[in-house]
């Protein structure tokens, strides 16, 4: 069976989820403005911010109010220890 075409919004979560994976959006690390997103990623606002959904629904980020939107998994992880 054929897979189906992606939407945008899960393009560009896959992608973000990818940096984080890779290390380059560590834990912490906070993401851009939504609309600085969309302009980043070449895709319209409503787009970016389904995609932030999307990463908070997957459970990779989280939202402050105002403060913006931060990294919540990372390569620490995997790096933790049992005490």
């Amino acid at each position: 069976m054929a897979e189906l075409p992606k939407f945008e919004y899960v393009k560009l979560a896959d992608r973000i989820q990818a940096g984080n994976e890779s290390g380059k959006l560590p834990r912490g690390a906070r993401l851009p403005a939504e609309r600085e997103m969309g302009e980043v990623h070449g895709v319209g606002i409503n787009t970016a911010r389904r995609a932030v959904r999307e990463l908070r629904e997957r459970g990779l980020v989280y939202t402050l109010g105002t403060k913006g939107t931060f990294v919540i998994a990372g390569d620490d992880d995997s790096q933790r220890q049992d005490d």
